[in-house]
Parts: C-alpha cells; sequence; structure tokens
C-alpha cells in the first residue's frame, strides 16, 4: 500500500501545506504538483461537481507528483462519498457539518476498518487504492487506519461540545469555519465579526492543548502570523476559483479602464 504522507507529517510533528481546487481536472494538479511546494492538494467535493471516475484521477495524479490528496465531502451521504473517496486513493478526509459528539463518532467509524478493534464500518473492497488487490490484507487494514479524519468546526453546536467532540479516539485534525458559524449564531455574512473571531481562537487553541492537530485556512501569506503565533502548524491557502475570479476580475477592470482612456 502507498505510505500515506499527510499521517508521516502528523506522526513527526512537522508542519504542512496545501491548497484548495473545485476542479478534477487532471492538468489542475499536475500545475500543483510541478510548483513542488504543496504536501497535499484538498478537492472540494462538497461543493463542486465530480464522478467516481474523476475521483480516480484525481488520486493518480497527485500521486504522480509525490502528494497527498484529501477530499471534503458534503454531510450526506457521508459513508458513500468518504469511502469511495478513499477507495480512489484519497488519505485524508475532512468531513463538514458535524453538530454534535456522535456525528463526529459516526465519521470515524466510517473511515476506519470493519475489525473487532478498529470497530469502523469500512469493508473489503477492490478499489484503486489497494491496487488491483481485493483487499481485506493486514496491510489494507493498516491503510485505512492511517486515513487523516479532519472536521470543521462550524456550528453553533459543535463549538459548545467542542472538548468532547476533540476527545473522540480518531480526530486527528480539526479546521474552523467562520461562515457557518456566523449563521448559526443568527449572524449571516459576519464571518469576522468579534465574536466569531473569539470563537475560532477558543477552538484553535483547545485543539492544539488538547493535542488534536489544527490546521488554518488563509488566503494569503500574511495571514499565517496570527495563526502561527496560536501554534498552528498545518494550512491550506488559497483556492484556485477565487484565484481565477481575482484575475479576471482586477485585469478586466483595469484593461477597461484603459481602452477608455485611449
Amino acid at each position: 500500500m502507498r505510505p500515506n504522507k499527510l499521517r508521516a507529517l502528523l506522526k513527526s510533528g512537522k508542519p504542512s501545506i496545501a491548497t484548495r481546487v473545485h476542479s478534477t481536472w487532471p492538468s489542475i494538479i499536475e500545475a500543483i504538483g510541478h510548483t513542488g511546494t504543496y504536501d497535499y492538494v484538498e478537492f472540494l467535493a462538497e461543493y463542486a461537481p465530480f464522478d467516481l471516475y474523476a475521483l480516480d484521477n484525481f488520486g493518480r495524479t497527485a500521486e504522480l507528483h509525490d502528494m497527498a490528496a484529501i477530499i471534503k465531502i458534503d454531510q450526506e451521504p457521508r459513508s458513500f462519498l468518504a469511502q469511495r473517496g478513499i477507495g480512489a486513493g484519497f488519505q485524508g478526509v475532512l468531513f463538514a457539518d458535524c453538530r454534535a459528539v456522535e456525528d463526529v463518532r459516526q465519521c470515524v467509524r466510517i473511515v476506519r476498518p470493519e475489525t473487532p478493534e478498529d470497530g469502523g464500518t469500512y469493508g473489503v473492497g477492490p478499489r484503486r487504492f489497494a491496487y488491483m488487490g481485493y483487499g481485506g490484507t493486514p496491510e489494507y487494514v493498516q491503510a485505512l487506519r492511517d486515513i487523516v479524519v479532519m472536521f470543521m468546526i462550524e456550528k453553533r453546536s459543535a463549538v459548545e461540545q467542542l472538548e468532547e467532540i476533540l476527545a473522540v479516539e480518531g480526530v486527528d485534525m480539526i479546521q474552523w469555519g467562520p461562515a457557518d458559524y456566523a449563521m448559526s449564531i443568527g449572524r449571516a455574512g459576519e464571518r469576522r465579526a468579534p465574536e466569531v473571531k473569539a470563537a475560532e481562537r477558543r477552538v484553535f487553541e483547545t485543539a492544539l492543548k488538547m493535542g488534536v492537530a489544527a490546521r488554518a485556512e488563509i488566503d494569503s501569506v500574511d495571514q499565517a502570523k496570527y495563526y502561527l503565533d496560536l501554534g498552528v502548524r498545518h494550512f491550506c491557502i488559497g483556492t484556485e476559483l477565487s484565484i481565477l475570479f481575482q484575475w479576471w476580475k482586477q485585469n478586466g477592470d483595469n484593461l477597461r479602464k484603459v481602452i477608455a482612456d485611449a
């Protein structure tokens, strides 16, 4: 089985850098890989259209450039999406919209192998990550144990149960979701409100105190210092759709002004 690069970074206490994409086009993943900068790339399956063929090709392309890949999935159908993502070669799953401790426990079970000691619900299947084998070997079981299980902390109820959630065995990493949190407390659109920022700080500080890795999602390098000062060492920078929109908007506007002034 292919070693899990993100798991190895977590075990060694090393930092990690990722970026996010909506596209499953292999050339986008290749372009990221050619930079030689990123440890893994995140596919935003929660937002983007895709099919099962695309997931397999995403996994292949990331591996060709010595990157890991993770998949962010919708709240439903969690089991299907997570297990097909893992089967395609994604080495981490980012679960969105968990509202309570039991949601988190169920997500961990989805990812872990169905053995007496693991108590998971991932069974045997001849999927891509088994490299043409049927699965069910000790190596197959270990690969499932190594899958990095990540959670968005983005609902009011999840923040209220934060310590209980972080104490669930199998929670490897958390990320803050300010937009969902703001909406869940009746402050829709106010993701940078003081109340939201205070909750974010509490989430990160509590996670690190309890030994759970925390990942910050940032848009520019200058935003990293705030999180570094908190002790965060895992970052995801940029999203290709936003990067393209900002370039098109800025340069299109500027070109129109130049033409109008000519």
